[in-house]
């Protein structure tokens, strides 16, 4: 029977790692948690990761790559139904690495090269947001003055950065579980979509109460 490449060893633990720390939080999980979730040995994970930083590390760029092929869309959004399907595919994928946010301030404090990573992605979803609002400006469906852009989009970013941390606070006991995840989407796009209502042309507002509705209560 061919043995499989080590490769494939190093991604089943970065999955299991994400599971773990998505579950009970980084600072809960241990390495040694993780090699008895995976049946390997200690020395195996070690062999592909020295050290617990490394891993995420490694998770953050899988996060990276993901969320950069969203924010590459931003310049497409044309209207609120784009807007909608472009923020909750943000979430989504904030989501599935919600142990990044969940511990943020905890992973930035100890891990310098993070901070640095982290600061960039505000930089980057700041710059994709400010296209967003670019790009409706032009198709009509949002009146903007060019001095409300930055504030509102600085806004925006920080409900994403944020919305995890609130979805906590309502609900520490279940907040970050699995059965809540759609209700949490939901909310997140709610709460970012609503900073541009005042902005959005009047059918646009009406469409944006009709999405909203459409997908059912999410308080």
């Amino acid at each position: 029977m061919a043995r499989k490449p080590p490769r494939r060893t190093a991604e089943r633990i970065l999955e299991v790692s994400l599971e773990l720390f998505n579950r009970f939080g980084e600072p809960n999980v241990s390495t040694t948690l993780i090699s008895a979730e995976l049946g390997i040995s200690p020395g195996n994970l070690y062999y592909h990761y020295p050290a617990k930083e490394e891993l995420i590390n490694a998770l953050f760029q899988r996060f990276e790559r993901a969320l950069d092929q969203i924010l590459g869309a931003a310049d497409g959004v044309r209207n609120v139904e784009d807007a909608w399907f472009f923020f909750h595919s943000l979430f989504e994928t904030t989501w599935s690495y919600r142990f990044l946010y969940r511990d943020l301030n905890d992973l930035l404090s100890k891990n310098r090269l993070l901070e640095k990573q982290f600061q960039e992605v505000l930089q980057r979803k700041t710059r994709a947001v400010r296209f967003l609002l670019a790009g409706m400006s032009r198709s009509g469906a949002v009146d903007i003055d060019a001095r409300e852009v930055e504030p509102t989009a600085n806004c925006m970013v920080v409900v994403l950065t944020y919305w995890l941390s609130f979805e906590y606070v309502r609900n520490p006991r279940h907040a970050l579980e699995p059965d809540h995840a759609q209700q949490a989407l939901l909310r997140g796009a709610r709460h970012v979509l609503n900073l541009l209502a005042p902005y959005l042309e009047a059918n646009q507002r009406q469409h944006l109460l009709q999405l909203s509705g459409a997908y059912g209560s999410a308080d």
